[in-house]
């Protein structure tokens, strides 16, 4: 969604953007014809067929067509200004572009988008993630300015990688316009709380990185009313093992498993409830975080989500190292507390609102790019 929404105002911006990407739809693909302009919410758009359908993303078209794009472009007279900008890292098309960028003397930018830390180069596929970082990433990263999108971010890559430069703007964010107090429909789904409850919501992708293990040890021993709604998808197995943990730590019952939560409800079922609450081992950035806060609902975040220090420094939330003895004190801290929840609700959505502005992000963008060494 925030490069999707990058590419727009990007394009709003009066820059000339072209995005090239695979058909890939999980293990589907996408129906859209391969190789041909598509206009996609007024950006140019080129889809490619890929080899292979896992996380590698193989595509020869994709490469041949950005060579000949490249090579298209340095003829042109005047000679445009040409930045190449790769989203995510660890597969194929993301290091195989930068390989073609690189051999044509173009400048990269890279948006790691959270696979250049310590967590991600040690978790899943690390055999793979170890070799190419070995014999042709961390070459390639040397030739790379980094786009991340938060301090922490900023700070693992540092710890990881030797790169070309770092630059910190934090992501575009898709959330409407709130103010405090107006009336919510009650067209969403039902979180089903007890009316006295203290309402926490988690929603994002269920996955083992999200903390949910830590954050329902916490839940088992707080000595406060709550109901815990879920709002997310993943993988079957590891949700049928989360409920499991829920049903041994008896907290099933203050469990409400959502499923997946249209956008169109999304904004108003966070509204409703007291506090998001999201305990990753690592998150570069959030945008759940934005997302709530927009509409006035105050976070309760670990210490490895990129947003922590922004919270913080503008005391919208509460943040915590990512252990189930200091989520307990955190929770019951932000309940007590009342009195900040009810100034977040009033002032966090003009806050967001001010800080993430689209045209003062677009012209960050632009400045990175034109700034390149």
């Amino acid at each position: 969604m925030s490069v999707s929404k990058l590419c727009e105002e990007l394009t709003k911006a009066g820059q000339d953007i072209t995005v090239l990407a695979t058909t890939a739809n999980g293990k589907e693909e996408l129906n859209v014809p391969a190789g041909e302009e598509q206009l996609v919410d007024d950006v140019k758009v080129y889809y490619f067929k890929r080899w292979t359908k896992d996380h590698i993303h193989f595509s020869p078209s994709l490469l041949w067509f950005l060579h000949k794009e490249i090579k298209s472009t340095k003829r042109q007279t005047p000679k445009p200004e040409l930045v190449i900008h790769i989203h995510a890292w660890w597969n194929l098309v993301s290091i195989f572009s930068c390989l073609v960028a690189k051999l044509h003397g173009v400048k990269v930018v890279l948006s790691p988008r959270g696979m250049l830390t310590n967590y991600s180069l040690n978790n899943r596929n690390s055999k793979f993630k170890d070799g190419i970082h070995f014999f042709l990433g961390k070459q390639l990263l040397k030739y790379c300015h980094i786009h991340a999108t938060s301090e922490k971010e900023q700070r693992d890559v540092k710890q990881t990688s030797e790169v070309n430069g770092i630059t910190v703007i934090p992501n575009f964010v898709r959330f409407p316009k709130y103010s405090a107090g107006k009336n919510l429909s009650n067209t969403e789904p039902s979180s089903e709380s007890e009316p006295n409850s203290y309402k926490l919501i988690f929603l994002s992708r269920i996955e083992e990185k999200k903390g949910l293990e830590l954050l329902f040890e916490a839940l088992a021993k707080i000595a406060i009313p709550y109901q815990l709604s879920i709002a997310g998808t993943g993988d079957t197995a590891y949700i049928q093992s989360l409920q499991s943990l829920a049903t041994k730590l008896n907290v099933q019952d203050q469990v409400n498993w959502l499923g997946h939560v249209e956008n169109q409800y999304k904004f108003d079922l966070i509204a409703k409830h007291d506090l998001l609450v999201l305990t990753s081992y690592n998150e570069n950035f959030a945008n759940v975080v934005i997302e709530s806060l927009a509409m006035g609902t105050p976070v309760l975040l670990s210490d490895e989500v990129g947003l922590a220090d922004y919270v913080i420094e503008n005391n919208l939330g509460w943040v915590t190292p990512p252990t189930s003895v200091e989520i307990i004190k955190a929770i019951e801290l932000s309940y007590t507390e009342k009195f900040k929840r009810d100034v977040i609700r009033s002032n966090a959505p003009s806050v967001i609102e001010k800080d993430f502005d689209d045209q003062e992000l677009s012209l960050s963008y632009i400045n990175m790019y034109n700034t390149l060494d």
